[in-house]
């Protein structure tokens, strides 16, 4: 999983258009998500998944798709190096996902005694740290108004 996060982070870096590193970014994201499944924190990873991948990264989707033109729409036509290359990242992530299942033995794993559960979490959230998830509530709102002020196009109105 690291594997795919790192690369997903790499394509998302190296994107020529921003469609396609917003898509690398939803790909990184989902992939810390899993390395905190694998760490047995499931509440984080659901968190991980809600809020970056289900409202970050739609939210920049959603805004380049918006804003610019549909010129990442074009259909190009690969060149001859970027297909086998292509084809030799997708066999090296089979490889290493075939791998890893191969090599993984889970049954020397057991469950914690006493781990957190969701009600706990939950509970938590809604009394002690009520304060802190408002104040973070509304810095993200702030900066979801920050991006839209930001992404607005001024037209000039025409005098009819």
């Amino acid at each position: 999983m690291a594997v795919v996060t790192v690369g997903s982070a790499i394509f998302a870096l190296e994107a020529k258009e921003i469609i396609y590193g917003a898509i690398g970014l939803a790909g990184s994201l989902f992939g810390v998500a899993t390395l905190f499944f694998l760490l047995n924190a499931p509440y984080v990873a659901v968190f991980q998944i809600s809020v970056y991948i289900g409202a970050v990264a739609v939210l920049i989707l959603f805004t380049v798709m918006l804003v610019r033109e549909e010129g990442w729409a074009k259909e190009a036509k690969p060149v001859g190096l970027t297909r086998v290359a292509g084809i030799l990242t997708g066999l090296a992530v089979v490889l290493a996902l075939g791998f890893a299942i191969v090599a993984t033995d889970l049954s020397q794993f057991t469950n914690l005694a006493n781990g957190a559960t969701f009600v706990n979490i939950g509970q938590l959230i809604s009394t002690a740290y009520a304060p802190v998830l408002e104040i973070l509530a509304l810095v993200l709102a702030g900066a979801i108004v920050g991006a839209i002020a930001l992404s607005r196009v001024d037209r000039e109105e025409t005098a009819h």
